[in-house]
């Protein structure tokens, strides 16, 4: 064991924070690129980013002097008011959601804090348009979400994440969702011809990440977007985990051509500044008007200057073309190592399914204490999730695929 925690600090989190989390004995108090530090100094490298939401490593230099000149200008006036540069984020992620478009759409934002609050703000505007126009009886308002999904940990993102284990103790949850396989085509169609048009919205993520890191195919996305325009339903993308980037394009509805009605992101958007975004378009974007929805903090001035300049350097530093470099190397390296039986995913959000007999979870502790790698394992006991910073090299896979072999055989000696 080499990680260090300072044990005062261990104890008054135990004292006087609520045990929501099962929590390494390690205090990181720095970081630099992939690297994190902890009290006593040992380096880690960091193939988790803080699950997927520093995208530019730890502490990129532009990001930082960014918030603290900001912070020493003005730090927060409330949405009742304009502020520099919240327009320009808005259309900078704009430009993002129509990277590749032969014909671009307006896309409108709703700045948040989190997923959550993105998917929760996306969710309730089919609720509006569905009331509204079909005589506020509620209805009209369901909305279809894929099995195995995770939308946030709201009430309302808790119901419309598909997995039972998140929902133990909160019955009744929200009557709104229909739940169905993904990649299911077949159930799709027959779910949509079922409910006609009490359905107001599908909402999916493209990989769903912390199932499993499982993508949805190209031909389901694509069905998805036919349905609801028959239908008159929104497309709801949650890209919280696989946007900005992180899947090999800008967002990873990109990949399978298709164009959504709303678009979820946060995490990696502000470079490991708590911030988020709910896009919308067209008819989608025309629903919520001034009192329909609101946030304290959601697109304050130290967001919108940790947005713009995490997107400003993601496009200079050309970080698209590296996920997409190293991705390639990262995926061929994970399909050498023993004890791994399958890879998948998009871009660098990959999950890999080990042999059976091996624990992920017991991976992920050896990784940590033996090897100074950061890691994750995702629900189950058999798959990893890979979530390094976009800025990687293929040395540093190379590093990484060496203390991951070493993590597995020293579990699997152990078993």
């Amino acid at each position: 064991m080499t990680y260090a925690l300072d044990p005062e600090q261990k104890t008054l989190e135990e004292n006087y924070l609520l045990p929501t989390f099962g929590r390494y004995p390690v205090e990181f108090v720095r970081g630099e690129g992939a690297r994190l530090y902890d009290v006593d100094g040992n380096e880690f490298l960091d193939f988790l980013s803080g699950i997927a939401v520093c995208s530019l490593g730890h502490c990129n230099k532009n990001v930082v002097k960014a918030i603290q000149d900001q912070a020493a200008q003005l730090m927060h006036v409330s949405n009742y008011f304009y502020i520099q540069n919240r327009g320009e984020a808005a259309k900078k992620i704009n430009d993002l959601l129509n990277f590749g478009a032969e014909e671009p759409h307006n896309w409108k934002m709703f700045f948040t804090n989190s997923g959550a609050e993105s998917n929760e703000c996306a969710i309730k505007s089919p609720g509006f348009a569905g009331n509204r126009s079909k005589g506020n009886d509620g209805t009209h308002t369901k909305v279809i979400v894929l099995k195995q999904s995770f939308h946030g940990r709201t009430m309302e993102t808790l119901a419309a994440t598909a997995q039972d284990r998140f929902h133990y103790g909160l019955f009744p949850l929200s009557p709104v969702f229909i739940e169905v396989e993904a990649n299911n085509e077949e159930e799709l169609e027959n779910t949509f011809r079922v409910w006609g048009d009490q359905v107001a919205a599908m909402v999916l993520e493209p990989v769903q990440g912390e199932s499993g890191v499982h993508p949805i195919s190209e031909s389901y996305m694509k069905l998805v977007r036919k349905l609801t325009e028959e239908n008159k339903a929104f497309m709801i993308v949650d890209e919280v985990q696989s946007g900005i980037y992180r899947s090999g394009a800008p967002f990873a509805f990109q990949l399978a051509g298709v164009v959504p009605d709303m678009v979820t992101m946060a995490k990696g958007i502000g470079g490991g500044f708590p911030c988020g975004c709910c896009a919308a378009r067209g008819r989608a974007a025309e629903i919520l008007g001034p009192g329909d929805h609101g946030t304290t903090f959601g697109g304050s001035c130290l967001a919108i200057a940790a947005i713009n300049a995490t997107l400003d350097e993601l496009k200079d530093e050309d970080v698209l073309s590296n996920v997409v470099l190293v991705s390639d190397y990262m995926c061929h390296k994970l399909e050498t190592v023993e004890g791994i039986k399958e890879v998948r995913g998009r871009g660098l959000l990959l999950g890999a399914d080990l042999e059976d007999g091996i624990s992920a979870h017991d991976v992920v502790a050896e990784s940590l204490t033996g090897q100074n790698l950061i890691i994750n394992a995702t629900v189950g006991d058999s798959t990893l999730r890979f979530l390094p910073p976009l800025i990687i090299t293929k040395a540093d896979v190379d590093e990484f695929i060496e203390k991951l072999e070493a993590a597995i055989k020293t579990v699997e000696q152990a078993a």
